[in-house]
């Protein structure tokens, strides 16, 4: 199986090795993998920027797969950590570490 790498423009996955350089064909971003410059910006809902140790708000009741806990709107989660998906972050929510979609959040 031929491994995926996501586009640093623009984050989708529909990327392809052209024999020489990955182009995306949605935002039609071209690089190579000796390039270091890829880096991850993960953004809330509204379009700000996410870094590490952020406040953040949840701005949708969200249900818990594989629980019964329920994350009410307007919950304020303190302390995110990024992670490698710019889609997601990590937090602890009543002290179980959780990780949520960055579209369902605000700063």
């Amino acid at each position: 199986m031929i491994d995926v790498i996501p586009c640093p423009k623009c984050s989708m996955q529909n990327t392809y090795f052209d024999g020489t350089s990955y182009v995306c064909p949605d935002c039609f971003y071209e690089w190579t993998l000796e390039e270091k410059e890829i880096s991850v910006i993960s953004k809330d809902s509204n379009g700000a920027e996410l870094k590490d140790g952020d406040a953040v708000t949840v701005i949708k009741d969200l249900k818990v797969k594989g629980s019964s806990m329920v994350i009410k709107r307007g919950t304020k989660v303190k302390s995110i950590r990024l992670t490698n998906n710019p889609e997601e972050v990590e937090c602890k929510i009543d002290g179980s570490g959780i990780v949520l979609k960055t579209c369902f959040l605000k700063k």
